[in-house]
This record gives C-alpha cells, sequence and structure tokens, in this order.
C-alpha cells in the first residue's frame, strides 16, 4: 500500500496489522470502518489518517478532500466510534 498516495510505510505497517493490505480491502471494508479499527488499536492516531484513507480511495492527496467530504467523514467516524463503546 505504500505506493498509495498517502500511505507511508509507518500507516502500511498500521493497516497491515489489522488486515488492510490493498486500497481494495479500505473500499470493500469502507473508509470509517477501516479508521475505527486503526482507532481502536492505536488510540492517538488523528482524523489526518481517515482524510489519508478517503483520499487512497479518491486518488488525491489528503488536503485536498473537500470540507463536505471531511465533515461526512468526522461525523461518521464520530458515530462509529461512539457505537462500539456503548
Amino acid at each position: 500500500m505504500s505506493r498509495i498516495k498517502n500511505i507511508g510505510p509507518k500507516s502500511e505497517s498500521w493497516l497491515n496489522n489489522i488486515g488492510i493490505f490493498t486500497v481494495d480491502d479500505v473500499e470493500a471494508i469502507g473508509v470509517v470502518e477501516v479508521y475505527k479499527r486503526l482507532k481502536l488499536s492505536r488510540p492517538n492516531i488523528s482524523l489526518v489518517m481517515l482524510y489519508a484513507l478517503q483520499g487512497a480511495v479518491m486518488d488525491m492527496h489528503w488536503q485536498e478532500i473537500p470540507d463536505d467530504v471531511r465533515e461526512d467523514l468526522i461525523a461518521k467516524a464520530k458515530a462509529a466510534l461512539e457505537e462500539d463503546v456503548t
């Protein structure tokens, strides 16, 4: 995955540790679910990883993701993480 936009060697290792090996895996499972799994295994992961995953799927730099897409991702990620706590 390290040849994919936004995903460097460290991120690739984290993703591999949760069973994610390709951008197709991210697409199949869903960006928010992958982020949730990462967040549960590595609590210090920031929202930048959420954006990086979305950017990888969209084949764009994470900073280029439109604000409305970011807001939607944040809302979905927050709901997914709260769901896991309750």
